[in-house]
């Protein structure tokens, strides 16, 4: 008779060491892994039941640790941190792949038009909203305006940086053009991220002792959780939007290209792909999850506070976000 699952694991945290960068990029690999957007409602739901059940000390007969962890992070993939709502499909982070592939191919291979620049532009930006909206804070809520505000800045900071870098580029050789997309993209980043998050740049995100204990919140805190993601986010980008264009710019010089220019696209998208599947785990993990600060670096009023009630604590943590 096969012994019963302890219920000592901790499934609220993830399965690997996140102090190191191997056990948080193993992590990553798991919660942006693209399979999971293709399973269905019943799968989904299925491993909602095993991760609650759990949680209430009910184990599934027959359960292995392996399926266990299967189950929290097919759970995590598809239902929200913070309401337990399952999201929207294109808006999960199993959905940044296939998803980022698809439109990164098409802003590196339609690149030479305005019309096709301002176009993809806009569809990269949408896509930017939607997933901002699907994995809004619980403790930090987007509203409809801000999203909206960010939505539009983003999407005007993109578009004016492609064109503006296309019209420079069209005096330097052929090649500079194909980067104008990834300058675009950096720059909606450092627009998109900061204007979503400007609640937290006001009033702060909560930060904690190393057992979770909140201490209170800190504006510094959120400007190195906002920086650490805006860094990850053109990361992420890199590859995908750096090496593609070098390969198909030797590609299209080849004559079974130029005899079959319809594969130009396909091509291009499944060479973004190909560095999107490492490249998005792996900057992800870049910085923990849990980040941490001194608090000599926390604003003066805070290391008053923290000092008067705690005075043993040197250290203070937060989550990042992504």
């Amino acid at each position: 008779m096969s012994q019963e699952l302890s219920l000592n694991i901790n499934i609220k945290e993830p399965r690997w060491d996140q102090g190191t960068f191997m056990g948080r990029a193993q992590h990553f690999f798991k919660v942006t892994d693209p399979r999971t957007v293709l399973l269905s409602s019943q799968a989904l739901d299925e491993a909602r039941v095993i991760v609650e059940n759990y949680r209430a000390g009910i184990v599934k007969p027959g359960l292995t640790e392996d399926e266990l962890w299967r189950a929290k992070y097919i759970y995590d993939s598809a239902f929200h941190p913070d309401t337990g709502e399952k999201m929207f499909v294109i808006g999960r982070m199993s959905a940044q792949v296939p998803m980022n592939m698809s439109i990164t191919g098409c802003m590196l291979t339609f690149y030479r038009t305005t019309p096709a620049v301002v176009f993809w532009q806009w569809v990269n930006q949408s896509f930017n909203a939607v997933v901002n909206y699907t994995n809004r804070s619980g403790d930090a809520p987007i509203t409809v305006n801000q999203l909206g505000a960010a939505y539009i800045s983003a999407t005007t900071g993109a578009v004016v940086t492609a064109l503006g870098l296309k019209s420079l580029a069209s005096r330097l050789p052929p090649i500079v053009s194909r980067f104008v997309p990834f300058a675009a993209v950096a720059a909606a980043n450092c627009i998109n991220i900061p204007f979503m998050r400007q609640r937290e740049l006001k009033y702060g995100i909560p930060v904690t002792d190393e057992n979770g204990n909140r201490l209170g919140e800190s504006a510094g805190a959120a400007k190195q959780a906002i920086v650490q993601v805006v860094v990850s986010r053109i990361g992420m980008a890199v590859p995908a939007m750096a090496i593609p264009p070098v390969i198909m710019d030797s590609l299209e010089k080849r004559a079974f290209m130029k005899r079959f220019p319809i594969l130009n696209a396909p091509v291009q998208v499944g060479l973004v792909g190909l560095c999107l599947v490492f490249a998005t785990p792996l900057c992800c993990a870049l910085f923990p999850q849990k980040s941490s600060m001194k608090v000599s670096s926390l604003e003066a009023d805070l290391q008053e506070r923290i000092r008067e009630k705690n005075p043993d604590i040197t250290t203070v943590y937060f989550n990042k976000g992504l």
